[in-house]
């Protein structure tokens, strides 16, 4: 089976882009928006029984700064609801793009009707290694300052989006924001960014669903538009998905010496008023225990539990 998936990467490109082995974990100019990589690429065999995400086989449609007007075309008259994927830690371009594509079918074979989707992925320029124990510090270190730094990229891949969101929605289409790990951290500084630079309320997301976010735990307690206290201004509905058991995201509290976000949740998460319950669903996934809770493993339970998967397919329903 061939998944396509629509993309854009901040990463900077050596040599040829319809090739994913020259897209690199260097960051482009921040100042630059043009420098962003924009395509579509397809993914063949993600086979979610073996839990293999699959290979890239081609990347086409390439454009510099914005979607080609093919991939815009297609994004608005999808056909189906659309997801918005932020990887995390430790992924390559091709691992981002694979677990974008493994990630739609799952939700395809989820059995909700709101969860078959076209996939749209951000790769920001992680350095792309194994991930295992014991991380390297200045590794993880390094991938935080790129993926903070992306930031003003990810704003404008978002703006970019949003006449195409718009477009969907007049159709009956749905739109969900899925961020994995440190895409939080990146997605704080897009969020930041957004209000920063004067680009004001937007009916961009109906749910956002932040899974095992390896980003300070107090985000939502800036006075906005800091981190990720005004991500309520982008999105109807937050699901927000956290595990004590969550090894990478224990050890990420150490280094950062400030607890996470995916770990026991947001600072007064039982706050009504800071979290209303009409906009906000707090997910303890703690006592999960329908998957392996390896280290790596732990911190992969929003796709490799059925529990955790079933909540997610079924919210984007509601």
């Amino acid at each position: 089976m061939t998944t396509t998936v629509y993309f854009a990467t901040n990463r900077v490109i050596a040599g040829n882009a319809g090739d994913y082995r020259n897209y690199g974990n260097g960051i482009v100019a921040p100042t630059d928006p043009t420098a962003v990589t924009y395509g579509t690429a397809f993914v063949e065999d993600a086979n979610l029984t073996a839990d293999t995400v699959g290979a890239i086989t081609s990347i086409q449609d390439i454009s510099k700064g914005h979607f080609s007007a093919a991939a815009t075309a297609d994004l608005s008259n999808p056909g189906r609801n659309l997801l918005v994927f932020l990887h995390g830690f430790d992924n390559s371009f091709e691992n981002a793009i694979t677990r974008a594509a493994f990630n739609q079918q799952w939700f395809q074979q989820s059995g909700a009707a709101a969860a078959n989707m076209t996939v749209v992925a951000f790769s920001w320029p992680s350095l792309g290694k194994l991930l295992s124990f014991p991380i390297l510090q200045e590794d993880y270190l390094r991938d935080q300052t790129n993926a903070g730094q992306s930031g003003p990229h990810i704003m404008r891949f978002f703006a970019n989006l949003e006449p195409i969101i718009k477009a969907a929605r007049a159709s009956g289409r749905r739109v969900f924001l899925l961020a994995h790990s440190m895409g939080h951290y990146a997605l704080q500084a897009a969020v930041e960014s957004w209000f920063l630079h004067g680009q004001g309320v937007a009916n961009l997301f109906d749910h956002a669903f932040l899974c095992a976010g390896d980003e300070r735990f107090d985000t939502f307690g800036y006075p906005p538009p800091g981190r990720l206290s005004d991500l309520k201004q982008l999105a109807k509905r937050i699901s927000i998905y956290y595990s004590t058991n969550d090894a990478v995201i224990g050890l990420s509290g150490v280094i950062n010496f400030i607890r996470r976000l995916g770990h026991e949740g947001p600072q007064n998460l039982h706050d009504a008023t800071l979290f209303p319950p009409a906009q906000y669903r707090m997910v303890d996934c703690s006592s999960f225990n329908d998957y392996d809770r390896d280290f790596q493993g732990s911190h992969q339970y929003y796709r490799r539990s059925p529990k955790a998967r079933t909540d997610i397919a079924g919210a984007m329903g509601a």
